[in-house]
């Protein structure tokens, strides 16, 4: 007979009016952001976007001066060579100014993050809220490495580093082989375990109109195969598999040792 049908009943004022709030419940200075971010929400935006963006700003700067005062430099030792060596000293100090800024971003970036007190918590809420506002700086800081250096050196002990500067807990032994990673404070990692290439690690999901931040724990020993999808409260157990281009959906739970997704293409004899 399948199955009944559910009616779809509207959404109650009730309803909407805390999935999309115009005032806070907080005191001070912080419920009348809030207030003015959920009133006013293209202004606020704006107005709060304008000193992020000189704040990146100011990080780019701090973290290239040394970039720039490489690339002075190779230009005043090249300065009397032929013009095929002149050619070849800008090329190079091009390419050491970039990595020489990359670098420089590994280290800038994590003090920024704690300085701004920007290491987030579980939450649950209103995407204009303060603690959304917290949440955007955390991963606007986290993309800033990913967009520019992080690919150059993962795997390898800086990109680990760097996460764990980040509030990212990474046990020993374990092989970090991605920089799709998100929201790096509410991500635990365990001894030994093997992030496959492009594994997409998520602490955040929306549901329902909120947002949602949530942790991910992965136990020891466990394998993450290519381009699997690990999302926000998903909980994996101790030498557990996570099969390539599997989707680990929110709350899920994978048992010590257990298996998670496609059955793996095998051989078909003829």
């Amino acid at each position: 007979m399948g199955e009944p049908k559910r009616e779809l009943k509207p959404v109650g004022k009730e309803n909407r009016e805390y999935l999309d709030p115009t005032s806070s419940d907080r005191g001070g200075v912080g419920g009348f952001v809030e207030s003015a971010l959920r009133k006013f929400k293209n202004v606020a935006q704006i107005a709060l976007m304008t000193p992020l963006y000189v704040l990146g700003c100011g990080i780019a700067g701090v973290a290239g001066a040394p970039a720039v005062m490489f690339f002075r430099w190779m230009m005043e030792v090249s300065s009397s060579w032929s013009p095929w060596g002149q050619a070849f000293a800008i090329g190079f100090a091009s390419a050491g100014a970039f990595f020489t800024f990359g670098f420089s971003l590994l280290f800038v970036l994590p003090i920024v993050n704690f300085l701004l007190m920007a290491k987030l918590k579980p939450w649950r809420g209103a995407y204009y809220s303060l603690e959304a506002i917290r949440w955007f700086i955390h991963n606007g800081i986290t993309y800033a490495a990913r967009y520019t250096i992080l690919e150059f050196v993962t795997p390898s002990p800086l990109s680990i580093q760097f996460y764990r500067w980040m509030g990212m807990k990474i046990g020993r032994g374990t092989a970090l082989n991605t920089t799709w990673i998100s929201d790096p404070s509410l991500i635990e990692i365990g001894k030994k375990v093997t992030i496959g290439g492009s594994v997409c690690l998520i602490g955040h999901y929306g549901q329902g109109g909120f947002l949602v931040l949530a942790p991910v724990k992965i136990g020891d020993g466990a394998t993450i195969g290519l381009r699997a999808t690990i999302m926000g409260g998903a909980v994996i157990g101790d030498n557990a598999k996570v099969l390539a281009h599997s989707v680990v959906l929110p709350k899920t739970i994978i048992g010590d040792g257990e298996t998670w997704g496609g059955v793996p293409a095998v051989k078909i004899e003829k």
